[in-house]
């Protein structure tokens, strides 16, 4: 099954030429199912961009999916269009009354600032306490995975001295997890942060089981399973020029950044970089909203009630 979005979301035209199956209001009628309703809080400056990463990969579900954009009220994006986030996006403030099958938080360009001194921590606060009784499962994401484990558990970010900065091996720690159907025992994945979440800090909660880590760059995926909550600290959804994009921003803004690790042919940034986590990147959506589809309550309102 396609994936339901606006029909004129920029993202649409894109995920068509990309062979992603989407659908419009009309045909999504025609369908005499329940579909799956997935909210994205997206926090990143590009909207649009992390539009196309986390629908092209939710999308790919043979489920029916409809997708919902909504953005934190306290804090005016910068870098997309007031008409863009009037035309396609709600505040959390006018979805909080609905509930969500699963519930995407994406990363935000504020991961070395303490999160007390984020401008909508607090409005953050409540909406990964309202996760917990108005939506089935959530997937957060870099920051938003950092934050959420952080408001739940206490687990501190550490500062790095260097960025974590490539595409990096990591490990299958939990082979016979559900949402490690079809991986590999080892992979490679993009990471780009200034901070980490240490495994020593993880071990100490009994509820988190670490599914995914790197030699390199340490905790990659984390599960809460009484919290039906998933914490993934690295970027398998970045496109394949994204980590160049960051790479070449910083060089034109003559900032100091090193060549992104094992990404562009023979570390030459003139050659294209090749995408070798595209793979997994989708059996991890996959898995995910399967899981979700298989444990949900068919009855929307009876998300958070035990029911």
């Amino acid at each position: 099954m396609p994936i339901k979005i606006p029909d004129t979301l920029p993202a649409f035209q894109t995920l068509v030429n990309e062979g992603v199956r989407v659908m419009t209001e009309t045909m999504a009628i025609r369908q005499d199912i329940r579909p799956l309703q997935i909210g994205l809080l997206n926090l990143m400056p590009n909207k649009i961009k992390t539009e196309v990463q986390m629908a092209r990969l939710v999308g790919a579900s043979p489920l029916q999916v409809e997708l919902s954009l909504i953005r934190v009220g306290g804090h005016r994006a910068k870098n997309t269009s007031e008409e863009h986030l009037l035309a396609f996006y709600d505040t959390w403030e006018e979805v909080k009354h609905r509930k969500f099958d699963g519930f995407i938080i994406t990363g935000a360009p504020v991961e070395t600032l303490d999160y007390e001194d984020v401008t909508y921590w607090d409005e953050m606060k409540q909406i990964l306490d309202w996760t917990e009784t108005n939506v089935h499962s959530t997937l957060n994401v870099c920051w938003g995975a950092m934050a959420a484990i952080y408001h739940f558990h206490g687990v501190p970010k550490h500062t790095l001295e260097e960025k974590a900065f490539g595409v990096y091996r990591h490990h299958n720690r939990k082979p016979s997890s559900v949402y490690l159907n079809g991986f590999s025992d080892n992979f490679e994945v993009p990471v780009s942060r200034w901070t980490e979440i240490r495994i020593e800090d993880i071990r100490s909660v009994a509820e988190l089981d670490i599914l995914l880590d790197s030699d390199e760059t340490g905790v990659c995926l984390i599960q809460e399973k009484a919290g039906n909550r998933l914490y993934i600290f690295n970027h398998v959804e970045y496109d394949s020029t994204s980590l160049a994009d960051e790479y070449f921003r910083d060089v034109s803004a003559g900032v100091p950044i090193k060549l992104p690790k094992n990404y562009f042919p023979h570390n030459d940034p003139s050659l294209p970089p090749q995408n070798r986590w595209r793979g997994h990147a989708h059996l991890l959506f996959g898995n995910w909203i399967n899981e979700i589809y298989q444990t949900t309550p068919y009855d929307l309102e009876k998300i958070g009630t035990g029911a």
